[in-house]
């Protein structure tokens, strides 16, 4: 099963894995605190929140401050990687940093600083009509091709670091001066992505890529339903280079063809997830582009998004604790599928992608959605599987414990979503951030979008 959104990087993450013959080994990282059984759920939640934190904390590229693609424990592997900051992942880890500082794991003051770093790269590095290209070489700023044509802007990986820097803007903008230097420099960044330019020609719709040696080759018209909706949010909500809501309406929601009807496990969908019949994508779906995006009360003409996400991570949970291909392991305390390493390599994890692996993001990211179920999982994970599952950084990034896999390894994208989800359900700090952003606001009124938290 292929998905449109995520073909390239299978590919590519893979063929990186294998590639280990003449690496060196990265820095050592650090054992993990010891596991205390018994905490409480909130203590739980605590611990598991500010050991992933650390990601993005301990374990950032240190020229620039900025989230790596990958961390592994367990092996060797390309010496590149260790300066390789990928674009998403840094705009999750900034919002896990806010996240930090906020609970108070670091200082305000450090994190004031980590984050002014952070934008300082992301000022120097790379940009195409504003947007950031996929991977960014942390040591000097430039773009590191994710593929031959892949070697421009991303505007979906871009998006994410967008709605980081809408929550770090309104974080600081009335702050002490110093952090209200931070707050205009995060929303000048904002202001410089070229959404429109990315309609490639003024077409009714937005594309991913954009090279400035390969132009449009990548050929890739984002339409929905995947993880992008927050691309559309973004352009719709752009104060300098934003978009009509046709493109919208016509490109991501292709004319309503985005609307379907179908039942899983007794759990009613009615959006089409591309490349599924009668089924729904992985769990990153219902996490990266809310991450910022409140989908609590949020509805359009298309869906009502929280009944859409409790559904998704329902049927998920359903699927893994039926385990109809009886992989060991399985059930209502370890479920949870999404795109993440696997036996195969990488793979987009979901009820029709199913190789009996466990990624502990998809059940720890949709906690807002599955409360209880997800501390089941937690709790396993933490206090059961221990330290086959638990390191420095929090939970390795997916297991198999029918192949006995247990590869001490992280991925960026996949560490960012938990710590952020988790203080959304906590206190919702980053919902609160993005929704009360002006921009924000006339974009979703601009797009009919229906929400508690949409001013009148």
């Amino acid at each position: 099963m292929k998905f449109t959104s995520r073909i390239l990087f299978v590919i590519l993450i893979t063929s990186c894995i294998q590639c280990t013959s003449d690496a060196q080994t990265f820095e050592s990282i650090k054992s993990a605190p010891p596991i205390k059984k018994g905490l409480s759920d909130d203590e739980l939640l605590d611990v598991v929140q500010k050991q992933t934190f650390q990601y993005f904390w301990d374990g950032a590229e240190p020229n620039s401050g900025a989230g790596r693609e990958r961390y592994h424990a367990d092996n060797i592997y390309p010496d590149n990687d260790k300066s390789t900051v990928a674009t998403g992942a840094t705009g999750f880890g900034l919002m896990a940093i806010l996240s930090g500082i906020d609970r108070g794991y670091v200082t305000k003051k450090e994190g004031l600083n980590r984050l002014n770093k952070i934008l300082t790269f992301l000022e120097k590095a790379d940009r195409f009509h504003g947007a950031w290209s996929h991977w960014i070489n942390g040591e000097t700023g430039k773009v590191r091709p994710f593929g031959k044509k892949d070697n421009g802007g991303d505007l979906v990986e871009t998006s994410f670091v967008a709605q980081a820097l809408i929550c770090i803007n309104e974080y600081y903008k009335n702050g002490s001066s110093e952090e209200k230097l931070l707050s205009k420099k995060a929303d000048s960044l904002w202001r410089g992505i070229d959404f429109n330019w990315y309609r490639n020609g003024d077409q009714n719709v937005l594309y991913w890529h954009w090279s400035p040696e390969y132009a449009w080759e990548m050929n890739f018209p984002v339409k929905g339903y995947n993880e992008c909706l927050i691309m559309y949010v973004m352009a719709a909500s752009s104060p300098t280079h934003t978009v009509p809501a046709a493109v919208y309406h016509e490109g991501w929601a292709r004319n309503g063809e985005i609307n379907t009807k179908f039942e899983l496990f007794g759990h009613p969908f009615t959006l089409d997830y591309q490349g599924q019949k009668n089924s729904v994508g992985p769990l990153f779906w219902a996490h990266y582009s809310y991450l910022g995006l409140n989908p609590k009360g949020l509805t359009d003409r298309y869906a009502n998004y929280w009944e859409n996400n409790v559904n998704q991570t329902l049927a998920i949970h359903d699927y893994c604790v039926a385990n109809p291909k009886n992989f060991k392991g399985y059930g209502e305390n370890s479920w949870g599928l999404t795109a993440s390493y696997s036996v195969k390599g990488y793979a987009a994890h979901n009820p029709q992608e199913d190789f009996g692996v466990i990624s502990p993001t998809a059940a720890i990211s949709s906690i807002p959605y599955t409360p209880k179920e997800s501390i089941k999982v937690i709790r396993h994970l933490y206090e059961d599987l221990g330290d086959k599952v638990w390191g420095k950084y929090g939970f390795y990034d997916a297991f198999s414990e029918t192949n006995n896999w247990f590869p001490k390894r992280y991925l960026g994208i996949d560490q960012g979503p938990m710590v952020v989800m988790i203080e959304n359900y906590r206190s919702g700090l980053l919902w609160k951030l993005f929704m009360r952003n002006a921009d924000v606001q006339a974009g979703l009124k601009k797009l009919d979008f229906k929400s508690p938290e949409i001013k009148e």
